[in-house]
């Protein structure tokens, strides 16, 4: 009996209903793909169509082998039951990952359909875990861990949580779960289990690297890469929940001017429009928007609008999108998804021609005004109830296809501001999903909490972010709730986190600080009100010195800065790096979740302890560093105590480059 045959450049095997094919996708990469009773589809929800390959195909009776550069493919029938089980290696015949033997008796299935109604599958994939193996990457978690070896992580987006399933292992392969659908994956020492919870079919990529920074290009290829970050986006910007109206904007700006404080970028929050869904300023409290924004350009600052994806049923364009059908749908009961400020629903950023409708709007009541960056809010979407079996987009359930929601938002965003004509696009976002690089998406952490241990918590996400194929990320320096600006331990947290944001891929100052004020309109109804201020000179002296001689930093970074976001751009290399991404030889390197790269050259030690005025470093071997407060040389393969008074952090600097920055820090 013929099990395994070649279709073009693809290995296919085909036994009882079920159809595997593994395909070159790539250089030395593979993607596989498996369907129980349907044909195999050729949509990728993640990965672009690749470059011709010519692969190696060697069919057996019972054994196929698929070759493509670096990695290889067996495919073997099980002695017991006739099961497929796949196996994956790199060009010096180690293993990399192998799917779940069928255990014989017990019937295991490494690949497992469960149907549902209609022509739906629960899947569960199941792969051997190698105990020794260490996993990096999958988006953004709120959590202390950097090898996520041994995590249960849910495949959902949630405010603060981006789900990208994609990883880099220690082994030397990166692995994409190129499936948008909600479920989870266990990274168990037993075995590592993907589900997803509505789909038709199994798709993941895999490639082999010998190094991290082998499979992150990789990556790159296979799901885009990021624009080059445009010249605002290199410096230092501004923002609060929230500033309400015209005159407090220009304000702060002029301010900023008038002490001589580099500001590239002035964001205007949320509920500067009447109702969700209006997408215009209010009238009211910005009654000339097109000259603000003229005296912001003359003073040198870029204008940032906020958009949600929320349409309250007041709005003026509720009734028309849901005629339309341009809103997201609930499964039953009505369609009310959020709750905030009145009842909302959705637009349906997987419908084309909601991303038309959207992108009109927002080009004529903000772009044709001059405004050329968005701060995309609200992007999972936040779901009032993450109850995801109860919504459908025009792409299909959430459960099938919920995960695409953020990445779709951004590309609305993206491709009318092409299309307009403008090339150096960077929007704000709150979420992400493989591909939203090549969106021009900048991620936020999310509506965090100003405390030190989720401080910490960002260290790590940074580090997995940039390891899931999204160079631009950042946080709200200072966390985003209960923040009380009178509070001398909030604004110790605030200097420490203002001078970690000098080391993001953007340094962005935003919070909602307390205490807050309440607005009202003429008509006497409430609004949303306004935090208390939360810029540079706001919260004292020492306060303001420290911050301003850390935006002087980020100026003298300016060229090192524009660098990476090039490599990010040709390369996608991340801007916020692992130690171990540089150093993959240190096994130490491969634990360290307090400190990172900035780039190759800056070796960046944030002071992430209440009241710690020094801290602990260890410095990869292989390169020595210099102290950019001391000029003190040190060789690495050590841990050093480093000294970190108020007005400084650790920064090292990898044989002697980017020496301007000794004694500024």
């Amino acid at each position: 009996m013929q099990y395994f045959e070649r279709q073009n450049d693809s290995l296919i095997f085909r036994l009882n209903g079920e159809t595997v094919m593994v395909s070159p996708w790539g250089e030395d990469s593979l993607r596989t793909r498996a369907a129980l009773f349907n044909e195999l589809s050729d949509n990728s929800p993640a990965l672009l169509s690749p470059a011709k390959s010519e692969p190696v195909i060697e069919l057996g009776e019972r054994q196929a082998v698929i070759t493509n550069g670096k990695i290889h493919a067996v495919l073997s029938l099980q002695d017991w039951g006739d099961e497929l089980q796949i196996s994956y290696y790199n060009q010096k015949g180690e293993l990399l990952l192998q799917e779940i033997p069928n255990g014989g008796a017990l019937f295991l299935k490494a690949r497992r359909f469960q149907s549902l109604p209609g022509d739906s599958f629960f899947l569960t994939a199941s792969f051997v875990s190698n105990p020794s193996e260490k996993i990096y990457g999958m988006g953004q978690y709120q959590q202390e861990t950097l090898n996520l070896k041994g995590c249960n992580l849910e495949l959902a987006h949630r405010n603060s949580q981006a789900s990208i399933p994609f990883y880099v292992s220690s082994l030397g392969y990166g692995f994409l779960w190129n499936n948008a659908a909600v479920g989870d994956v266990h990274f168990g020492t037993n075995t590592t289990q993907w589900t997803a919870r509505s789909c038709k079919q199994l798709d993941y990529w895999i490639t082999a690297g010998d190094t991290p920074a082998e499979i992150e290009e990789a990556y790159a290829n296979a799901t885009g890469k990021s624009p080059m970050m445009p010249e605002y986006g290199l410096g230092f910007w501004q923002c609060k929940l929230r500033y309400y109206n015209q005159e407090q904007v220009l304000s702060i700006a002029r301010e900023y001017k008038k002490r001589n404080i580099p500001l590239d970028v002035i964001v205007i929050d949320f509920y500067h429009w009447p109702y969700c869904g209006d997408w215009r300023f209010d009238e009211e409290f910005f009654p000339d928007p097109a000259a603000m924004i003229k005296e912001l350009q003359e003073l040198g600052v870029e204008t940032m609008v906020s958009i949600w994806p929320a349409v309250d049923f007041r709005s003026e364009n509720y009734e028309e999108m849901k005629q339309q059908n341009m809103l997201v749908k609930s499964n039953s009961g009505v369609d009310v998804q959020m709750i905030f400020h009145g009842n909302n629903a959705f637009m349906d950023a997987t419908n084309p021609k909601t991303r038309r409708y959207v992108w009109e709007k927002c080009k004529q009541n903000y772009a044709d005004l001059g405004i050329r960056t968005f701060w995309l809010d609200v992007a999972e979407p936040e779901y009032t109830s993450y109850d995801f079996e109860n919504y459908r987009y025009y792409s299909g359930t959430v459960l099938e296809t919920g995960n695409i929601y953020p990445r779709e938002y951004a590309r609305l965003f993206y491709e009318g501001q092409k299309e307009n004509g403008q090339n150096d696009i960077v929007n704000l976002i709150r979420c992400a999903w493989a591909g939203s690089q090549r969106y021009g998406a900048l991620v936020w952490s999310g509506d965090i909490m100003s405390t030190y241990e989720d401080f910490r918590k960002q260290i790590c996400a940074g580090i997995h972010m940039g390891l899931s194929g999204i160079p631009w990320w950042t946080t709200d320096i200072g966390g985003f709730h209960n923040g009380v600006a009178a509070d001398p331990d909030f604004k110790e947290l605030l200097i420490r986190w203002f001078q970690f944001g000098t080391f993001c891929p953007v340094m962005r100052l935003h919070g909602s600080r307390q205490p807050y004020t309440p607005i009202y309109n003429k008509a006497g109804e409430l609004r949303e009100g306004t935090g208390t201020d939360n810029e540079v000179w706001s919260y004292g002296e020492e306060a303001y010195q420290i911050m301003t001689k850390f935006i002087h930093v980020r100026e003298l970074m300016r060229d090192y800065t524009r660098s990476l976001m090039q490599q990010a751009h040709e390369n996608g290399h991340p801007v916020l790096r692992a130690l171990f991404y540089e150093f993959p030889s240190d096994p130490i390197c491969w634990d360290i979740k307090d400190s990172y790269l900035f780039g190759s050259d800056l070796l960046v030690a944030p002071i992430c302890h209440e009241h710690a005025v020094d801290r602990q470093v260890y410095l990869p071997a292989g390169a020595s560093w210099t102290d950019a407060r001391t000029g003190i040389v040190y060789e690495g393969g050590q841990w050093i105590m480093a000294d970190a008074p108020m007005d400084t952090l650790p920064v090292f600097l990898r044989d002697g480059r980017q020496d301007y920055l000794i004694g500024e820090i």
